[in-house]
């Protein structure tokens, strides 16, 4: 009985670890980390559903902050092998690595990727989960991100981003990728919605 109360309490204080983790680094820097809670399970589900579980080829993630994402991606079926995250937080990064031993956890900057991510060869990947919030920054940032995402994405591979905004967090007026949505994820705190960008054939 003692061990069990004791694993139960010990699972609610990850629980809450988490979340105050994650708050922590909002108020520190807003800029960087773009929301007060992690995403949901269901949220990540559903941008995890949009991998092709099927290929063979590696899988980026970018800003996956304590991991709801990484999870979800892992639980779909993506190897450990297969995943590189890349989070610009040492703290995060330093968490995720515990969380997920023998994951590829690369510190970095999403927005200027390419430096960190040097063991990924262009063309080869076959799907980029984000979310990184994109609004926080100026327009020309977010499609420079898609930009470099896509020069090491294999053609037709999907750039998986979440948001809570009723537009899209890059402008429809590119050319440079089709795109699609999910419906609102109302189960998700704030409601949010998946966009997909796929590079050209």
């Amino acid at each position: 009985m003692f061990h069990e109360t004791r694993s139960r309490a010990e699972n609610a204080l990850n629980k809450f670890r988490e979340p105050s983790k994650f708050l922590r680094a909002w108020v520190e820097a807003p800029l960087t980390t773009g929301a007060v809670a992690p995403s949901g399970p269901v949220l990540a589900q559903r941008m995890a559903e949009f991998v092709p579980v099927q290929s063979q080829n590696p899988v980026l993630e970018l800003g996956p902050g304590t991991g709801p994402v990484t999870k979800a991606i892992l639980e779909a079926g993506i190897s450990k092998e297969r995943l590189t995250c890349l989070e610009y937080s040492p703290d995060f990064c330093e968490h995720l690595s515990e969380k997920f031993e023998g994951l590829n956890v690369v510190q970095g900057d999403a927005y200027n990727m390419h430096p960190s991510l040097g063991h990924i060869e262009p063309n080869s990947l076959c799907a980029v989960v984000s979310s990184l919030p994109l609004i926080s920054r100026p327009m020309e940032f977010r499609l420079k991100c898609i930009r470099d995402a896509f020069a090491l994405m294999r053609p037709g591979a999907p750039f998986i981003q979440f948001s809570y905004s009723l537009a899209s967090p890059v402008s429809l007026k590119s050319k440079m990728f089709s795109w699609s949505k999910t419906g609102w994820i109302v189960k998700n705190i704030p409601p949010a919605r998946v966009w997909i960008y796929r590079k050209p054939f």
